[in-house]
């Protein structure tokens, strides 16, 4: 039995599970045969709720203490939420694992966060991940269980599928404790690689800013077609719908012919997406091709592209443009003029949502002394990213703590209008997508190709950065960067390039 001090998601899952047990809550992809091979499917919330409990029986009795970590490493499929959901169901820790790691990345998660148990599919988009996952844990000394989704899972990993095809009745009393960790994502500043914890109610602020500001309905249908292994894209996905206790509908990047007949089909009210293919369906007619829709909460990883980037058309769509800062933080801002052009920003407090007088204050925007932009608020990990103490400081004799996250952005406020322009990303720090990487870790993969070798990243308007490789010979840098067990982000940055005749 559940004891509840303040809400967590579960809590907020049980919630619309009480109103509406039978209405529907989840979706899968249609193309779900082409990314897991399996049969995509629709939960109620009484069937979720079933799952839920059998997947968090199966954790309890794989021997997962409380509080313990759970890597997930999923696709946008039900299963995803599910797991969440049946982890905090478990009084478990979820650590968010980006698709695009391969075992160097996952080998040095799962040693930094202590992770006792991980999960993940036999197969996502061609990739054999079940064996990623079963090599990775082989290093890491704190996992006890591998476990995951699909057929043809190697020897050793346990099948959640079988367990939710027989669950188990083992429950165990966890109390519901929003001040509680909920979520480890993982972000890359000048000064290295960082492990972000959150808790339930940080990660609840930053989906209710989003929720206000684009003004999400109750019982919206939501169409997330944004990756969901970080803040933002758990925010803005699993947090939006329990918040508005809807249907969720998921669409794993990227399909535009299947994503606009998935919209059609469950009647979408609510689109989540990059901006950059939210501002693309604009261009193609999108309030004629997709009627259904009201709503677009268009996520941007590059947020020093918005004030450049193209009006919204569509009169009866809005358009809110969520800035993200890596895991730092993000907030939100609806298109509100008649030209469709980018809400200002403005230093201070900001509220949600912004237009609406004496609405709850989201944050806090702040240029700091460096010129850099900062963020403070309920939803950000101050902690996380502390700077270190001076040499020869002590904890106990440092200055207080500062309140607030430099999020590195450079930044600067215009003094006639107030309103303040992100200028550039943070130096040092390439981003290619979700995917966050120091510029000085690719001269150090580019030394282990041999003489001759060159990796860098090029400007991209849609993902930031994109990467170009050279070598005497391709194939064997491809082969190389493979076996030191690197993202297909750099092998691919060696493809060869030339066309057949």
């Amino acid at each position: 039995m559940n004891q509840t001090i303040s809400p967590t998601l579960d809590t907020l899952f049980q919630r619309c599970l009480s109103r509406k047990p039978e209405a529907i809550a989840l979706i899968d992809p249609n193309n779900k045969p082409r990314i897991t091979g399996s049969p995509p499917r629709g939960l109620t919330y009484a069937q979720a709720d079933r799952a839920i409990s059998a997947l968090a029986a199966h954790f309890i009795e794989a021997g997962l203490p409380p509080h313990s970590v759970l890597a997930v490493q999923l696709p946008n499929t039900i299963e995803f939420a599910l797991t969440v959901l049946a982890a905090y169901r478990a009084g478990l820790v979820v650590a968010l694992f980006p698709l695009l790691w391969r075992q160097a990345e996952l080998v040095a998660a799962l040693n930094r966060t202590s992770a006792r148990a991980i999960v993940t599919s036999a197969k996502i988009d061609g990739v054999i991940h079940a064996d990623l996952a079963m090599n990775a844990a082989a290093e890491a000394f704190s996992i006890r269980h591998v476990c995951g989704f699909g057929s043809d899972l190697p020897e050793g990993m346990a099948s959640l599928d079988q367990a939710l095809a027989q669950p188990s009745r083992a429950t165990r009393q966890v109390v519901q404790d929003g001040r509680k960790a909920a979520i480890i994502s993982f972000d890359v500043t000048a000064n290295g690689f960082r492990v972000v914890p959150r808790t339930h109610l940080s990660l609840i602020a930053g989906g209710l800013t989003l929720s206000l500001e684009s003004d999400v309905p109750q019982g919206a249908t939501v169409m997330s077609a944004f990756a969901p292994c970080s803040f933002a894209g758990l925010a803005a996905s699993v947090v939006v719908w329990l918040l508005s206790g809807g249907a969720l509908a998921l669409h794993h990047p990227f399909d535009g012919d299947v994503l606009e007949q998935q919209i059609i089909e469950c009647a979408c009210d609510t689109l989540v997406a990059p901006a950059p293919l939210a501002l693309r369906l604009d261009e193609l007619d999108l309030a004629t091709r997709l009627p259904s829709l009201r709503n677009v909460i268009g996520l941007w990883r590059a947020p020093e592209q918005v004030a450049s980037s193209p009006s919204w058309t569509a009169q009866n769509v809005r358009m809110t443009d969520a800035y993200l800062f890596g895991e730092a933080g993000l907030f939100g801002a609806r298109r509100t003029t008649p030209d469709g052009a980018p809400a200002p920003i403005k230093v201070g407090p900001h509220s949600a949502p912004r237009e609406l007088p004496g609405s709850s204050i989201a944050g806090e925007i702040l240029l700091t002394s460096k010129g850099t932009l900062g963020l403070r608020g309920p939803m950000v990990a101050v902690a996380a990213y502390a700077p270190p103490l001076p040499p020869g400081e002590h904890q106990l004799t440092a200055q207080a703590p500062r309140d607030y996250v430099d999020t590195e952005y450079a930044a600067r406020v215009d003094r006639a209008s107030g309103e303040i322009a992100i200028t550039a990303p943070p130096s040092g720090v390439m981003a290619v997508g979700g995917y966050r990487f120091l510029a000085s870790d690719l001269q150090e993969w580019g030394k282990r190709l041999g003489q001759g070798a060159l990796l860098t990243a090029l400007p991209d308007r849609l993902s930031g950065h994109r990467l170009a490789g050279k070598a005497q010979d391709n194939a064997r840098a491809r082969e190389a960067l493979l076996q030191l067990g690197l993202n297909p982000l750099m092998v691919e940055a060696f493809r060869d390039r030339t066309s057949a005749a």
